[in-house]
């Protein structure tokens, strides 16, 4: 993390309600605006961490996605619109970042995280932030966090569920403890409300917060569950496995 940079007047009046935060205060946001963040997919889960930290005052954001705007993205990608069906997706976020917030530093790489570019890509950030919906994405960002000994907030959701939890690596459980295969009936296309993955995004988004800011009690060693159609909300411990191929 880079040295906690001066905030300028401006920025005292725009983030003023949120220094009043019991523990954050100035020297946590300007904690906030000497961070980097890494997001790996920014759609309907990762463009709304993406948002809220852009609203938050984050200094720097790497986004990585590849592809264009189709039509079934629309009901969660909620920085793209009708207009850009058929165009990059990166794009439009960034200019909607930039436009919440000028001061932030928005940094576009036009590919998914993929084994060739996981290690570059993570060495940019003090965060990094997985909302990929693939595991072969998943598995790349984790074995290259964990080799760097970069924090990363896992999020995952399908239809009305969704998942939680920090990974502070040589620390806590990482990717692989919990999923050391694919689950077997995963597909790329899944069922999404766009306000479950929105809901999860937030939470993806106070964790990384917390972890720059030194707040609170992270998700570590914690996968909070979320199933909510019934509205139910689950701690459970998790523990490292010690024939880790990653983290043992």
């Amino acid at each position: 993390m880079n040295e906690h940079p001066e905030l300028t007047p401006e920025e005292r009046a725009v983030y003023q309600w949120q220094m009043w935060v019991p523990r954050l205060g100035e020297e946590g946001q300007r904690r906030l605006k000497g961070a980097s963040v890494l997001i790996s997919r920014v759609g309907g889960l990762g463009g709304v961490v993406a948002y809220q930290l852009a609203a938050a005052g984050i200094g720097r954001l790497v986004l990585a996605m590849g592809g264009k705007v189709k039509a079934s993205d629309l009901n969660r990608h909620l920085q793209q619109s009708h207009e850009r069906i058929g165009e990059p997706r990166l794009p439009a976020v960034a200019q909607r970042l930039r436009g919440l917030n000028p001061r932030v530093e928005v940094v576009t790489v036009e590919e998914n995280v993929s084994e060739s570019n996981a290690e570059s890509l993570v060495a940019q950030a003090d965060v990094v932030v997985d909302a990929a919906p693939l595991f072969a994405e998943r598995y790349a960002l984790n074995r290259a966090v964990v080799a760097a000994g970069k924090p990363m907030v896992e999020c995952a959701m399908y239809a009305l569920e969704a998942q939680i939890t920090t990974i502070l690596p040589r620390l806590t459980p990482c990717l692989c403890c919990l999923n050391p295969e694919p689950p077997p009936d995963w597909k790329r296309q899944f069922p999404v409300i766009g306000a479950v993955s929105g809901t999860v995004g937030c939470l993806g988004a106070v964790e990384v917060i917390k972890l720059i800011c030194g707040l609170g009690e992270p998700l570590a060693g914690t996968l909070l569950t979320m199933d909510l159609g019934s509205m139910q909300f689950r701690r459970l411990k998790i523990h490292r496995q010690k024939d880790c191929p990653v983290c043992g």
